[in-house]
């Protein structure tokens, strides 16, 4: 848990709306949810073909499916990736 300069707890939105979306403007950045972070982390994760697993763990979700279909997004570079390995597999 955070705590407050004055020792209380965080309040999230608070903390999104002072800190996290001002921090978005300055750095002239899409005005995204901070949640958002979630995904971005497990695609980028699923880019570098880290193992599902650690990914899930990472994540703190407690099945792999939940990872898997929810906070895994394609990308076209992996469509790439395994466009060239069919490829090289039948040829």
């Amino acid at each position: 848990m955070f705590a407050s300069t004055f020792g209380t707890p965080l309040d999230a939105q608070n903390a999104v709306n002072r800190h996290f979306k001002p921090l978005l403007r300055c750095a002239g950045l899409l005005n995204i949810r901070f949640h958002d972070l979630r995904h971005t982390c497990a695609t980028l994760l699923a880019a570098k073909n880290v193992n599902r697993k650690i990914v899930q763990d990472t994540l703190g979700h407690a099945s792999l499916s939940m990872t898997l279909g929810v906070y895994s997004h394609v990308q076209a570079a992996m469509k790439d990736e395994a466009a060239a390995a069919m490829h090289s597999t039948y040829s």
